[in-house]
Formats: structure tokens, sequence, C-alpha cells
């Protein structure tokens, strides 16, 4: 019988036998990792405390372990927990989406809001509404048809003998940009009571979600986030572009169509749950990349970075304004558009800014 041992290769890396498997532990990618998730496990829990209804902490604890006392137990885990959740695994989804199309297009500005997944799944959702259109699906159905419905056509529009990174980006941004003409000639047309619903999603917004949203947004992440991880090594093929990643014998279409796959159906899942949250999937990869000291975006450190970022700005926006519990896209869109000016800036100074 083979056991499963393994084999020192360098210091970091490891070699298993039984699965052969062989990988690199990076101390300060672990390091940051437990510090992010520490951070993000903190925030998740103040977010629960805080409300109409304060909890203390020890009961939002024991609520979480399962407590059955009354109050806090209801407050908590009928009330509080299912957006929290949201917030949490949208901000993964976004975020490792973002580091999946900034990997395989080797563009750090390419993130499914910059390159039309958000705005055709926008375009489906407001033209149900405005239109009466989808025979009686939900806004999120809309959202994650209109999504995988616009990544279909900007991979088609792309393909000329393969699909490369910079197609898909110049493709992508004038699909976006015709899908965002589009919504806004729809909301021109709708009523006010219509244009007031489609405002709110158009946003990005966690707040009053139920487990009715948390359930699907859950087991997707759970099926597509896995699926990443394994196809992370052709991802990183994939950075040193299609030349090289052939000589190391990666099948270059078949390895960006199945993490196209992954990066659109968890982008579509969010965006279904919590609108289009903007700039989460551009910033996230970015700021996880530089914390990690990688060359490419991680995705278990950026979907770490994306649920902080998006618990983090969902507290700003409910306490940024008294008596006013905004929306968490207009936190991220503030703080994303300004993380995207640096990076613009950056790239000039380097001189690959153009």
């Amino acid at each position: 019988m083979t056991s499963t041992r393994t084999t020192p290769i360098r210091p970091g890396a490891f070699r298993l036998t039984t699965p052969p498997i062989s990988g690199v532990l990076r101390p300060r990618t672990l390091a940051v990792c437990v510090a992010l998730a520490a951070a993000t496990f903190a925030v998740f829990c103040v977010s629960l405390t805080l409300g109409d209804y304060p909890v203390s902490l020890p009961d939002v604890l024991r609520a979480l372990a399962g407590s059955d006392e009354p109050g806090p137990a209801f407050v908590v885990r009928e009330l509080r927990l299912p957006r929290a959740l949201t917030g949490l695994l949208v901000g993964a989804a976004f975020a490792v989406s973002g580091a999946i199309f900034q990997t395989i297009t080797r563009n750090p500005l390419a993130s499914p809001d910059m390159i039309g997944i958000n705005a055709g799944a926008t375009t489906a959702v407001v033209g149900g509404i405005v239109l009466g259109t989808g025979a009686g699906l939900s806004s999120s159905t809309l959202g994650v048809l209109g999504a995988l419905a616009t990544a279909l056509l900007i991979y088609l529009l792309a393909w000329r003998r393969g699909a490369s990174g910079y197609r898909i980006i110049l493709i992508g941004i004038g699909i976006a940009w015709m899908c965002t003409s589009a919504t806004d000639y729809l909301l021109t047309r709708a009523k006010l009571h219509e244009a007031q619903e489609a405002f709110g999603w158009l946003v990005g917004s966690i707040n009053g979600r139920g487990w009715e949203t948390v359930l699907p947004l859950a087991v997707a992440v759970g099926v597509l986030l896995p699926a990443t991880l394994l196809l992370t090594l052709w991802s990183r093929t994939l950075s040193l572009g299609d030349d090289v990643a052939r000589g190391l014998g990666t099948p270059v279409q078949r390895a960006r169509f199945g993490l196209l796959i992954a990066g659109v159906g968890l982008v579509a899942f969010a965006t279904a749950a919590a609108g289009p949250v903007l700039f989460v999937a551009l910033a996230a990869p970015q700021v996880a990349q530089r914390l990690a000291g990688q060359a490419t975006p991680p995705p278990v450190t950026s979907a770490l970075t994306g649920a902080f970022m998006v618990l983090a700005s969902d507290l700003l926006a409910r306490y940024l304004i008294p008596d006013a519990d905004l929306p968490v896209g207009v936190v991220t869109g503030a703080l994303g558009a300004a993380f995207l000016l640096w990076l613009l800036a950056r790239a000039n100074r380097a001189g690959t800014g153009g």
C-alpha cells in the first residue's frame, strides 16, 4: 500500500507522491491570509453587534455557536447574519473573479466591472423591471443569465484562432459601453416606481438580504472557488504569455475558457445577489497581490481581501451619514475610483500607462 509522504525539494517547496501534487509554501502569503481572516472575522462579528437592537459581542458569539436565547439568537441569526454572509460571499466572489480576469489577460485593469460582465447583468435586470420581460424570472436569475450571455458574446467576438486577453479587454470595454447605453435608455422609459426599484439594484447593496439570497450564492462560491484553485497552475502559466504557456504544456484555449467560466460564474451569482458592487473585483486582487508580494493576484488572499473590503465598506455605509443606511456600492465606488486613479498614475510613472 502506497503511503502519502512529502519530499522536500528546497525551502518552502513540497511534493506529494500520493496524490501527485507539488507546490511552494510562501510564509508571507500564509501570514497575510491568517491576518486577513482574523480581520474579516472581527469585522463580521462587529457588524452583527450593531443595529437598532444592540447585541453584545459575547451574545453574538453564543448565537453563532447555537445558543437559543430568544432575543439575541433571533436578531443575530435571522436578521443580521444573512446580510453579513451575503457581504462576505459577494466580496470573495468578486475578488476571485477579478483575480482570474487580471491574471489571464495580464492586465491589472481587467475586471468584470470594466469589461462588461456587470453591465450585461445590469441591463438584463433593468430590462426585466422596465419592460416586464423575463417570463416571471426573478432579478437574481436575470442577473445570472445577463452576465453569462454577455461573457459568451465577448468570448465569441474575441475569437480569432483563439481568444487572446488583449482582444477580450478591448471587446469587453465596447460591450460594457453598449450595455450601459441600453440601461440608460431603459431607465428613460421607466415609470417612477420602476426607476426606484432599478436604482436600488444598480448601485450595489446588501441591505435587507435574507437566507433566500445567501443559499444559492453559498452553493455557487462553494463549487466555483475550489474549481478556481484547481485551475490556478494554468492561470500562472497563462500570465507568462500564450507562447510560453504552450511551451510549458498548458492547453491555452481550454485553460482560458475554463478560467473564464469560473470567473463569470462567480461574478454572475455575486451580481445577482447584491447588484454590481463597484470596484471590488478591480481593487481587491491588486491589494492582495501587493500584500502577498506575488507576481499575480493569489486567489485565496484575494477572496479574503474582497470579503474584508465589502464588510468594512458596509459598516462605513451604515454609519457614514446618520440615519441613512447607504448602499455598500456607494462606498466601494468612491474608494475604488480613488484606487483606479492611483493605479493609472503608477502605470504612467513606470512608463506603461500609454
